[in-house]
């Protein structure tokens, strides 16, 4: 069995899930989100990544656009260590691509000005 947190819900239910021969087992959840999540995390872990990428004499703070494969998050990581942006962006600009690593983009969080 597999413990973790649900957090598709404030509750927060503490889960205990198993998935044999693609047939989820599941302990601890109070409603129907928890059994998707459960299952979502054992077939297709997806997670969001927020960072810092460099920017001028500082650093830009970004995060991804959507969910990404849990999997990919050092390869994107290492895209982003030698990332530099060189240009005004503002806030939810597109920053970088992640293709061909996984699908969505790179997105500032805040304004940035050269």
């Amino acid at each position: 069995m597999t413990e973790m947190i649900c957090i598709t819900c404030p509750t927060g239910c503490k889960l205990q899930a198993e998935l044999t021969d693609g047939v989820l087992a599941l302990k601890g959840n109070s409603c129907k989100r928890g059994e998707a999540f459960a299952l979502a995390e054992l077939t297709n872990p997806m997670r969001s990544l927020c960072s810092t990428v460099r920017a001028g004499t500082g650093m830009l703070p970004v995060r991804t656009d959507r969910e990404i494969p849990k999997g990919k998050i050092f390869e994107v990581m290492e895209l982003l260590r030698g990332l530099e942006v060189h240009k005004s962006i503002t806030c939810g600009g597109m920053v970088s691509s992640l293709e061909p690593i996984c699908d969505g983009n790179m997105i500032a969080t805040c304004d940035f000005t050269i």
